[in-house]
């Protein structure tokens, strides 16, 4: 196990290699990541709150002319975000895997240069993503200045970032292109600590919704197979119940979007002795989904 300032050191050796454009791996050899970066940091987008009824409206128009898929086949797995990544890239050959980044509301990457850990940090570490999502100031400085810990539905869609790193922070011999949509959840501990009423009863709401249109994103950049998780229940404080209902009933039961994927691998890394953050996302995505999917046959 590492210590905060070996991670500290690490976050600055990727910010580093960032800014050269290579680095050297195990092999000897300089692996060019320059091109890689310049091109998902281009082609980055700040989906603002105002952009979402076009998002909606581009998702729904391709479910009138796209053919769907009759089953979407749903995996959960006790792996990293990047394992499940590196799983669905380099062994079973799919190019174009979208991951979502479970990330700080106020500060790009999370605490990673400080030496944090936690899903997002372990992303940026790994990762071209840090340049990608610090262009996009407007989403942290609103999320700074709103006064509340609901955040907004601002998230940031970044295609082909190059993956560098392993998940012991060792380089890889020869990278990989993962995309990554960054979408902070509601921060619920804070707002049922430090909330009005009207906010806490929000929580879910907001949460619904908001999976609602990260889950939109993906169908309109034309992205089959995803890789989700436990979103927002670390620090953020959301039950995981809960947070299995948000996507199941978007995946599922909304017939806007049910049928856009084919695949979807829930990567919940889970250390507790009861896997008690697993445990419901097996539940509902194991049992409950191939029910209700045979049903909707």
């Amino acid at each position: 196990m590492i210590s905060r300032e070996q991670r500290a050191v690490i976050a600055q050796e990727t910010m580093e290699i960032i800014k050269k454009g290579f680095y050297e791996n195990r092999l000897g050899e300089n692996i060019n990541i320059r091109e890689a970066c310049l091109a998902a940091k281009t082609a980055s987008i700040h989906y603002s709150e105002r952009m979402f009824k076009n998002v909606f409206a581009q998702r729904d128009n391709i479910l009138n002319t796209k053919k769907l898929f009759n089953q979407t086949s749903f995996t959960v797995s006790n792996e990293t975000t990047l394992h499940a990544a590196s799983r669905l890239v380099n062994d079973e050959g799919i190019e174009k895997v979208l991951c979502l980044n479970f990330a700080s509301a106020k500060n790009p990457g999370g605490g990673f240069l400080n030496g944090s850990q936690a899903q997002e940090e372990s992303l940026a570490r790994a990762t071209g993503l840090y340049p990608c999502i610090a262009q996009m100031t407007q989403m942290y400085d609103t999320n700074r200045n709103l006064g509340s810990s609901l955040y907004t539905d601002d998230m940031i869609y970044s295609p082909g970032v190059p993956v560098i790193r392993d998940d012991n922070d060792e380089l890889l011999n020869q990278l990989f292109l993962v995309s990554i949509l960054t979408v902070p959840a509601v921060n619920a501990g804070a707002v049922r600590q430090k909330g009005k009423r009207s906010e806490i009863n929000s929580i879910e709401s907001t949460m619904l919704a908001r999976t609602e249109k990260l889950l939109s994103v993906a169908a309109i950049h034309d992205y089959k197979v995803l890789v989700l998780g436990a979103w927002g229940c670390g620090v953020f404080k959301n039950n995981p119940q809960d947070v299995a209902e948000y996507f199941y009933h978007h995946l599922v039961e909304n017939t806007h979007l049910n049928g856009f994927f084919e695949k979807v691998v829930f990567a919940v890394l889970d250390k507790s002795k009861d896997e008690s953050i697993i445990t419901p996302f097996r539940t509902t995505f194991e049992t409950r989904s191939s029910q209700k999917q045979i049903e909707l046959l």
